[in-house]
């Protein structure tokens, strides 16, 4: 029956009808099936994107790169336009510490691969772009990453579900139509949108993403570069010797990285402007909005600038236009130019994803960068998590975020929240006796990359266990989600904990200060609190900090007030290794909140200790108490001696003869005598605890 059944589909009408069938299912769009998913997604193929894929390789996690250019680092392939980088690339620093030598290489990424260091690809200080673009496409290719290239995320969206861990499901499609369901999503793709500023005649000024980089094509021209920025100063740089002068025009003065502290301020190698502004040498810099500015073009080709306000409604002709010169004949602007360059940075494409993302506020940074919290997750949608340039809003103007010698540790922290979020690793962590605590501290605040490059945003954590006898070290942990800190880590912290930052005195940095001032720095550790270059700072903790005190800390504190609070002096050499200037005065802060000595003491000392206190030091409760080094010494034999512990070898002697004596006969007093000295408790070996 079930054979007659299905013979119809097999005459001439059955036949054609199963190709049909064949041919609908074979040609089917790939979106109508359903979408593939990856457990954890990752936009863009850059320095951000490929770290975060290296931390998920190693962790054998589930995850996809996705790439829209045919290999990785495609910004790096166009900009900067010059192709000079400003990221440093210190070769030598006289030390062999390779945690130590990251602090001064501001290009590699973080791997277990000693060949993936950036020093290998460059010789030069500034490095040239197209060299960042061959190390990230080996970085890509000798690890085996995930990268899927030639992929254009066209749309980013929510799908609501209540079998997903946080509600809701992302739904990536790709430019041919193809889905993607990621459980969580990380953005790697940087700031990639030219800032613009609307104004009158403003479709006159070339971007610096298109303007040409040949001086020749500037010969003899007056120019003027809207912007204030590096790359203002990196393209008058390259134009500045063949033009007739270059006029910048910026609603803010001018920020110097030394001054500021802040990487991605002016830096010198592209200041020589200043040089011609202030040797009077035709060039200048102007100070005004530009949203109160017009350009007008006249019939030669020149542009002129003159006030909005002045601008009429209607078709009218140039020369019909009012400048300010006619009524100031001293109008700092009043010339033509040839050339104008707009040069005002980047903001984030928030054009791909959802409103029902909620990147943006709406606040002015938030223009520019999306909106997160401190653990670099989004404000708008659980689960979608900002990485690299793009993630600089958490420490925007102040440290390294926005740069690959930053955001390489923050993609770590990310990393490890997401570990102990869905699969329930613990932040790594070491556990050691409380007496190894200062030796610890000194060791991190001397070599940590990450510490000293993400001051102020990440700090080491130090937890006390079992009664301040142990303590457990967290390294990296983002200082603004300390009070959040059990949770992130997998951690308790119950008996009090120390954070250890490195900070700039408060009143060093800023464009308005002079940072070069006589006196600047800091030699005594009397004076330690008043140090103006980075240098280490621990806070003490009784308790766990509150998210209300977190959120409520003093105006300029990293942190709430601590219960105790030490600043390591200021060291010009950044060793603070100095027995009397940096360690002593560390230790005995830790002693004074620990209420305990942390010094290390001979078999001896601990043994006269547990005759004349109460409480022993650390040291000696963990290796004296357990018969662990006791030195034998005749200072010692003798106050066992007086003490009555011990027997005096003397009287021993004296009672040779009584060796022969029976079992159970009796002394003088009455007490059994034991046939020869009695047997130490302690250890006999000679070396120390």
């Amino acid at each position: 029956m079930g054979l007659s059944a299905a013979a119809p589909l097999w005459g001439a009408p059955g036949l054609l009808l199963t190709i049909a069938l064949h041919l609908a299912l074979s040609l089917r769009p790939a979106q109508a099936w359903a979408p593939v998913h990856r457990d954890y997604c990752v936009l863009g193929a850059g320095p951000a994107g490929l770290q975060m894929a290296y931390f998920l390789q190693r962790a054998g996690r589930d995850y996809m790169v996705f790439e829209r250019a045919p290999g990785p680092g495609s910004f790096f392939m166009r900009y900067p336009r010059h192709r000079k980088l400003i990221s440093i690339n210190k070769r030598y620093t006289g030390k062999t510490n390779a945690e130590f030598n990251l602090r001064h290489d501001w290009n590699s990424l973080l791997s277990h691969d000693p060949r993936l260091l950036f020093r290998h690809y460059s010789d030069a200080y500034y490095p040239d772009a197209s060299d960042m673009v061959r190390y990230l496409s080996d970085f890509a290719e000798r690890l085996g990453l995930h990268v899927l290239y030639n992929t254009t995320i066209a749309h980013v969206t929510l799908n609501k579900d209540r079998g997903a861990w946080n509600g809701h499901y992302f739904i990536l499609t790709d430019h041919r139509g193809q889905a993607y369901q990621c459980s969580v999503l990380l953005v790697a793709t940087g700031l990639s949108v030219p800032n613009q500023v609307d104004f009158p005649g403003s479709e006159y000024a070339d971007g610096y993403e298109s303007v040409s980089v040949d001086p020749k094509d500037f010969v003899g021209q007056n120019v003027l570069i809207l912007g204030r920025g590096n790359s203002a100063f990196e393209t008058a740089e390259n134009i500045f010797s063949v033009t007739n002068f270059i006029h910048m025009l910026s609603r803010s003065r001018v920020r110097l990285s030394w001054a500021t502290h802040y990487v991605g301020d002016l830096r010198a190698i592209n200041n020589g402007l200043l040089d011609t502004y202030q040797l009077k040498s035709l060039d200048g810099l102007l100070e005004s909005d530009l949203t109160d500015l017009a350009i007008v073009k006249d019939h030669q080709g020149k542009f002129h600038i003159t006030l909005k306000l002045f601008m009429e409604a209607g078709n009218q002709s140039s020369d019909a236009i009012p400048l300010p010169q006619d009524d100031n004949d001293n109008f700092a602007m009043r010339v033509a130019y040839d050339r104008v360059i707009r040069c005002l940075g980047w903001k984030f494409d928030f054009s791909i994803f959802s409103k029902s993302l909620r990147l943006s506020s709406g606040s002015e940074l938030s223009k520019k960068y999306p909106l997160v919290r401190a653990s670099y997750e989004s404000k708008g949608s659980r689960g979608l998590f900002i990485l690299g340039t793009a993630s600089h809003s958490v420490d925007y103007r102040k440290s390294a975020g926005g740069f690959i010698h930053g955001f390489r540790y923050t993609v770590r922290a990310v990393h490890r929240l997401l570990e102990q979020r869905h699969h329930g690793v613990a932040w790594p962590s070491t556990k050691h006796p409380i007496t190894h605590l200062a030796s610890a501290i000194i060791r991190r605040i001397n070599e940590a990359s990450g510490l000293y490059q993400m001051f102020s945003v990440l700090a080491d954590v130090v937890l006390l266990k079992e009664n301040a006898t142990v303590f457990e070290y967290l390294e990296e942990f983002p200082m603004q989600m300390l009070a959040q800190l059990e949770t992130i880590t997998g951690k308790r912290a119950r008996h009090g904990l120390f954070v250890i930052n490195m900070e700039y005195g408060r009143n060093y940095s800023g464009p308005d200060k002079d940072v070069f001032f006589s006196d600047r720095s800091v030699g005594h550790m009397e004076d330690a609190w008043l140090s103006n270059f980075l240098h280490p700072v621990i806070y003490y903790y009784r308790h766990l900090p509150t998210e209300q005190e977190v959120r409520f800390r003093p105006v300029g504190w990293p942190l709430p007030r601590p219960w105790a609070l030490h600043h390591v002096v200021e060291d010009f050499l950044t060793d603070w290794t100095a027995p009397v200037g940096h360690i002593l005065p560390l230790r005995r802060f830790l002693e004074n909140c620990l209420d305990t000595d942390l010094r290390s003491f001979y078999a001896e000392s601990c043994f006269l200790f547990a005759l004349t206190h109460q409480k022993l030091p650390p040291f000696c409760q963990q290796g004296y108490l357990r018969t662990q080094g006791l030195v034998g010494t005749e200072s010692l034999r003798q106050h066992g001696v007086e003490s009555g512990l011990l027997w005096d070898s003397a009287i021993t002697g004296q009672r040779q003869g009584a060796s022969e004596q029976q079992p159970g006969d009796h002394g003088p007093g009455g007490h059994p005598l034991a046939p020869g000295p009695p047997v130490s408790p302690f250890s006999s070996n000679k070396e120390e605890l």
